[in-house]
């Protein structure tokens, strides 16, 4: 009896093992994180006034096929796209830089080596979250054509532990605890009671979030990622279709839009 109790206790153990590492793997997913981090806001963003109306996972079609937009807050007082970021470490970065820079700093203890501390540094790069908004304000932009007085405003809020003191934005780049405070901070009013149902009807006939998958929006994404390379590496501005001209600049050589200053794209050499 306990010679077949022993191995089989042994498998249970190593499955259970095994099943861990894989829901660790998982939890620890960027997807999952990044949902874990929306499913925050959202719920901070419900503690606001019935004035504020809430759009979540919306998906609006866009000249190179669709963006994903986290949180929209409808507002008489304006409109404000929201991108969620969970992350932690310290984050550089600031408005014209196309990869944002994340720094983990990693301290191990090993107390079989006389409880010496090592320290492990890991440097990851993100997309400008920034440039992402700005996309998100352009889409509804183009949604919401009848109010071109409308005023919408990006948000990039972080909900994890990251340190994002080190970055420079002209724009909200904010914690999740001052998102509230931010959004009610704005007291102009643009729309009538009419207009503001009105609006949030617009947005959400666009949405198009139910029939469109993670993975054609991924797919989408991906091309957009594609299509832009070719044109960088043809000399074109992926921006406006003007040509890309080297330049001098005070940090070095670099390439910019032969339109400047009505497109100010630019790219390292």
């Amino acid at each position: 009896m306990n010679m077949t109790g022993i191995p089989f206790l042994y498998i249970l153990v190593f499955i259970a093992f095994i099943a861990f590492v894989i829901y660790r793997k998982w939890y620890n997913s960027p997807s999952q994180k990044g949902k874990r981090g929306e499913l925050r806001v959202h719920g901070l963003l419900l503690g606001l006034s019935s004035d504020y109306h809430v759009l979540d996972n919306v998906i609006l079609k866009t000249e190179k096929g669709t963006t994903q937009i986290d949180h929209i807050v409808v507002s008489k007082h304006g409109v404000f796209a929201i991108e969620t970021k969970n992350y932690r470490g310290e984050i550089y970065g600031d408005d014209n830089r196309q990869q944002w820079t994340q720094i983990i700093v990693t301290k191990v203890r090993y107390h079989k080596k006389l409880y010496k501390t090592y320290t492990y540094v890991t440097k990851n790069t993100l997309y400008n979250p920034v440039k992402q908004s700005l996309a998100h304000v352009y889409a509804i932009k183009n949604c919401l054509k009848k109010w071109p007085y409308l005023k919408i405003t990006p948000i990039v809020v972080f909900t994890g532990e990251a340190d994002i003191s080190k970055v420079r934005s002209s724009h909200h780049v904010i914690y999740d605890y001052a998102l509230t405070d931010t959004i009610q901070s704005y007291k102009n009013t643009y729309l009538s009671d009419e207009e503001y149902h009105e609006v949030i009807r617009c947005l959400s006939s666009n949405n198009i979030r139910e029939l469109v998958t993670d993975s054609a929006h991924v797919s989408n994404v991906n091309y957009a990622k594609w299509e832009k390379k070719q044109k960088l590496t043809m000399g074109i501005c992926p921006s406006c279709g003007g040509q890309l001209v080297l330049r001098k600049g005070k940090y070095g050589n670099f390439y910019g839009c032969s339109n400047y200053p009505k497109c100010k794209y630019t790219v390292k050499k």
